[in-house]
């Protein structure tokens, strides 16, 4: 059984190419990241981790291929690692999962498969965020003074909006509260006949970044 898994010679000139190839990639894989991030709020903290996972996944391949007996100690060791960080973003997860491949890939020592996958994802995002996607909807709110005023309101909705959902109604003694979900090319048109309706006393239009629904 030892004998199948037997020790591998690795010089200083193979390890130095395996993390050169792989930290060149990394910094391609730091500026793709950065270009394509769509966030509010862009995190350099994680498009550095980024970089240097690829790097450390590099180190660890190439030192695993060394002795049997190392490799199950790193896999031990790497074992009792916890990550709580919640990745909410699947774009996030995508390049996490990119830059460990880029780490394996360049610590066996199939650097051109590497740069090749590199070159393919990043053509494959371009391309696939270029693609034109269904508008997505927005979201009316309108407080009403009469509790029968909904009909009404949704008459006029449905003169500047094809298809509308309402998603939420909130009643009290006094008040009625709707939330519909529409889209709609006339905003400021539909916003300015619903204020002229007696019983409209305010109304919001809101654009929101979640999944479309119809």
């Amino acid at each position: 059984f030892l004998e199948g898994f037997a020790s591998v010679e690795i010089n200083t000139m193979t390890v130095l190419v395996a993390l050169a190839v792989a930290c060149a990639l990394a910094l391609y894989i730091f500026f793709v990241y950065r270009i394509m991030t769509r966030k509010t709020f862009y995190s350099k903290s994680f498009n550095i981790s980024l970089a240097g996972i690829a790097l450390i996944t590099a180190g660890i391949i190439v030192t695993i291929q060394s002795s049997l007996v190392v490799s199950l100690g790193m896999v031990g060791a790497l074992s009792i690692v916890r990550f709580r960080t919640a990745v909410k973003d699947p774009m996030d997860l995508m390049f996490l999962f990119w830059s460990i491949a880029v780490g394996i890939i360049c610590g066996v020592g199939l650097a051109e498969i590497a740069v090749l996958l590199s070159v393919i994802l990043t053509v494959g995002i371009v391309v696939l965020d270029l693609l034109p996607v269904a508008k997505a909807p927005m979201i009316l709110v309108v407080n009403a003074v009469e509790l029968n005023a909904e009909q009404e309101i949704l008459d006029v909705v449905r003169r500047y909006a094809k298809h509308h959902t309402v998603k939420s109604r909130n009643l009290t003694r006094s008040s009625l509260d709707l939330i519909i979900e529409l889209r709609v090319s006339e905003g400021s048109e539909l916003m300015q006949t619903l204020m002229q309706l007696d019983s409209v006393e305010t109304a919001s239009l809101m654009s929101h970044d979640g999944e479309v629904t119809f």
